[in-house]
């Protein structure tokens, strides 16, 4: 059962990080994992403050620079149906299109679902780990067979958000509002590493919201792919995945960018494999050579290396398909 809480629904963004400034609020977006969390303890809530009467934060437009600016209260699967978006962005509007189920694709929004908390049974769990202040991370030694294989340090947990690897692959950048202004980050530099802290997923300070997510013009020959396995075709979280851009210029790559889903505490740039395909034409064994390059230096726990060679199938199928 969910505790009570109070719950507004304020009519503007001023209005809503006025609110939010308050401790123990939270925002309400879609509430796909808020009230997940709420009934199972992972957080209170004293008030919780719903974006869903703010216009501002909804829709895909045109930026004046010829690139996209989506609102945070956008739905998945509006991102994923818009034309848009899947002309000029297509690994955003696939990565969109394979999260969760339809039911909530068309409930959960885009900024919701850059901001999850952890999908760990343990922190979800009757665990005082060490994300909810305890002093270790179950997982090392425990079942640990979704777990992360890069990036682990004290918190070995996998970031749940598909869009979060496109949206790195892409360049994009999020725009953060608080009661004391806005500022603009871009998605490569808005989650927290464990190893930076773990008791945060994200730079955003109490009281600030996601509010738009910033699409840069893509350079002409400009294709991308996101390529996620997972044990059931729908519903489920990544197992693996790969988020691939790539720009091609007289049948070369001029331009590459290679992030993993399902593999770390964030979405994992892997810079290595891109310098195996910037320069080269797209072949199958240049794919191959960034597969193998993709998951160098990868370190499985006990119950979860099979992700290596997943990892390593997603980024090459990913890459074979711009080809």
């Amino acid at each position: 059962m969910i505790p009570a809480f109070n719950y507004v629904r304020p009519a503007s963004l001023a209005e809503a990080c006025a609110k939010l400034a308050s401790p123990g609020t939270h925002a309400h977006a879609g509430g796909t994992d808020l009230l997940g969390c709420l009934r199972d303890g992972v957080f209170a809530a004293d008030t919780v403050v719903s974006l869903s009467g703010i216009p501002d934060l909804r829709g895909v437009r045109k930026n004046l620079d010829g690139g996209l600016l989506i609102g945070a209260m956008t739905t998945l699967a509006e991102v994923a149906a818009d034309q848009a978006v899947a002309a000029g962005y297509a690994a955003l509007a696939e990565g969109a299109l394979s999260a969760a189920s339809p039911q909530l694709r068309n409930q959960g929004t885009l900024g919701g679902n850059l901001c999850q908390r952890p999908r760990c049974w343990y922190y979800r769990g009757d665990f005082h780990c060490a994300r909810k202040g305890g002093d270790k991370c179950y997982a090392v030694e425990g079942e640990n067979q979704f777990h992360c294989v890069f990036g682990g340090n004290v918190c070995f947990y996998v970031h749940p958000s598909d869009a979060a690897p496109a949206l790195v692959a892409l360049d994009a950048t999020v725009r953060i509002t608080g009661k004391n202004g806005s500022r603009s980050v871009p998605v490569a530099q808005f989650f927290v590493g464990p190893e930076t802290d773990y008791t945060r997923e994200t730079v955003l300070a109490p009281g600030e919201l996601v509010t738009e997510i910033v699409l840069p013009p893509q350079p002409a020959g400009t294709r991308g792919a996101y390529r996620k396995v997972r044990a059931r075709g729908s519903w489920d979280f990544a197992l693996a995945g790969a988020a691939v851009v790539a720009t091609v210029a007289g049948g070369r790559v001029t331009r590459m960018r290679i992030v993993l889903s399902g593999a770390a505490p964030v979405p994992w740039r892997v810079p290595e494999a891109e310098r195996e395909v910037t320069g080269q034409r797209l072949t199958t064994q240049v794919a191959r050579r960034a597969a193998a390059a993709a998951v160098k230096g990868a370190e499985p726990l006990a119950e979860n290396g099979y992700k290596v060679e997943l990892l390593r199938g997603a980024v090459e199928e990913a890459l074979l398909r711009l080809a």
